[in-house]
Parts: structure tokens; sequence; C-alpha cells
């Protein structure tokens, strides 16, 4: 049977140009009360700080009012920049949300790469593995109900969550370090790349660890689908706002000194965007037929894409409502 999650991520990036920030956060928890009552598997909130458009920097907040409104969708949280917070108040996060949602929390923990998000909270990019390791140790302690004591710092947390923190945190990345670290702490792994579970895998049973969560990302697929009755005239609608998410990221990856590498560069212009399938604008039956064709992985929707309009975000979540049934079948769920 094939493993395939449908997700609805949320970004919350409103540039100048486009919807103001309070209309898509009251979207974005309207939205998550659809997702949940039509039978979508998951939500995704992201995390980044500093950046001029309002990227989501407090998932945990947004994830907490999004729990007041849904019954049985989960909710996964990541990237969350571990080396950025400190490991005590993120226990008390988990814990929190994990009780507010009855156990359906799930935390994907990156070790961040943006020189100016460390620079704001006064943390060395070189501390990363470091921060991650330590980062991870207290934080899993402190969900299990340890009191103990981690550099002679006193800790403590409660409440404890509903889940076990394995079946809780996990950790991302794009390097086969991140797939050790996964496997070295018995917790799950949502790796940027699907070659690197089978190391993931490998490193569980060689440690005698079960393997927790994890999901293998399966190329070809969009970042972000939206779904309409005309593809061109839904990615009219759609392209400023995927341009500015790749122009972004890019801005990020030139920080970080890896610009040549990115897979965002030369992205720019909507008609290459569009042909490069990050983003796609499809109808309800093209949707169909991709899924068909799929081996595994996520179907994903972003409907606030880069501060896209509410009302253009209904049209793509509408859409999905009325093929739900339709495409759950077709993906054997």
């Amino acid at each position: 049977m094939r493993d395939i999650k449908i997700s609805v991520s949320f970004d919350m990036r409103s540039p100048e140009w486009a919807a103001p920030t309070p209309d898509l956060y009251g979207a974005a928890v309207e939205m998550a009360a659809l997702a949940d009552r039509v039978g979508v598997d998951q939500i995704g909130l992201m995390q980044h700080h500093g950046s001029d458009d309002g990227y989501l920097p407090q998932p945990f907040v947004l994830a907490g009012g999004m729990a007041a409104v849904t019954e049985r969708i989960r909710f996964l949280l990541g990237a969350v920049i571990l080396p950025l917070h400190d490991p005590v108040e993120l226990a008390e996060q988990i814990a929190v949300l994990d009780n507010m949602s009855n156990g359906r929390v799930g935390v994907i923990f990156g070790a961040g790469y943006v020189p100016s998000e460390f620079a704001m909270f006064q943390k060395s990019l070189k501390d990363r593995a470091k921060l991650m390791d330590s980062g991870l140790e207290i934080i899993l302690r402190a969900l299990k109900g340890e009191r103990f004591e981690h550099d002679g710092r006193p800790i403590f947390t409660r409440p404890l969550p509903v889940q076990e923190p394995e079946d809780i945190v996990m950790v991302g990345g794009g390097v086969p370090a991140s797939a050790r670290r996964a496997a070295k702490f018995g917790v799950g792994f949502g790796p940027m790349k699907g070659e690197l579970v089978d190391l993931y895998l490998s490193e569980c049973e060689r440690l005698g660890h079960k393997p927790r969560t994890y999901f293998r990302p399966v190329p070809g697929m969009p970042m972000a689908i939206h779904l309409c009755e005309d593809p061109d005239a839904g990615w009219d609608a759609i392209a400023p706002h995927a341009v500015h998410v790749i122009t972004e990221y890019a801005k990020w990856a030139e920080q970080e000194g890896e610009a040549s590498n990115s897979p965002f560069k030369g992205l720019t212009d909507p008609a290459v965007l569009r042909k490069a399938g990050l983003f796609a604008a499809w109808t309800p039956e093209m949707l169909l037929e991709k899924a068909r064709e799929m081996p595994g992985g996520n179907i994903g929707f972003q409907p606030l894409l880069g501060g896209l309009s509410p009302e253009e975000g209904w049209k793509s979540l509408r859409l999905l409502e009325q093929v739900m049934s339709e495409l759950k079948e077709t993906i054997g769920s």
C-alpha cells in the first residue's frame, strides 16, 4: 500500500503588496478547521525569524489556536530551529500543545542555516551540532518527566505530553549527519532527501533503536498545489506569490554562501518557475491523475502561499473538499 499524506501548510508570509497579516492569521485558523473536517491528514507550520514579510516565527502559538478548532488532524511543526532556542522552553511548549491537541503534535527540529537568525539570537553557526545534541537530550529527558541537571542547570518541567516524547520529536535535515542524529536519539526523521531514510533505518537497526515516525520525500511533486478550474488563470493568481517565496529562499541561500548550489537559483521568472514544477496550478481532475501515479510522499497545499489572498486560497480548499473522497479512494487511504 502506498504511503501518501495530504497536508495543508502555512508559512504566514505577508509581503507589503499582499494580503494583510491579520487577515491571513484569521483565515489560517478557519482553514485549519475545514482541513480537519474534510479529512486532510496534517497541518504543517513552518518557522523562521526576522523575515521582512513576517514568515511565521512562533508555530506553537498558531498551532494552539488551530488545536482549539480541530479534533483529529495532526500538526507537524518544522523545521523548528533548535539551536536558536532554550530547549527547556521548547519542551514546555511541546507538552502544553500536545495536551491542548490531545496528542496530535509532531515537531521537526532543524539545525538552521541563516546567519542573520543566529546573529539575532546571539548564537554561533559553528555551534549548531553541539546545540542540536544538547537540546535534543534536554527536551527528551524533560518530556519524560525527569528531574535532572544539565551543565549545572536544574531542569524539571510539567505537564507531561500525551504522546511518548520519541513519537513527537523528529530530526530534520539534508545531510547524513541528520539521519545519524535521529537514529542516535531514537526519534523520528524528516529528511529533505528521500535517500537519507535508508541510512536512518540502518542506523536504527545498528543501535537497536525502534524507528519512529519518518517520511520519504518523493521527487517531482510540487511544494504546493493550488486547485483551480482553469490552470492558466490559477497560475496567474499564485505566480507573484510563488516568485516571492522563491526569491526570499534564494536570499537565505545567498547568506549561507550556497547561492551557486541553491535549487531556487534562476527561478524568478514566473514562466520558468511554472515549468520547474515547484508550485502547480491544477484542476481537481489533474490532481487525481497525478495522485494515481504517485508511489508515495506528500500531496501538499499552501492556501495562503506567500500572502495569497484568503479569497483565492478558499477557492482552492473548496475544490479540495469537493474531490477529497475521490482523492482518498485514489491514494488508497
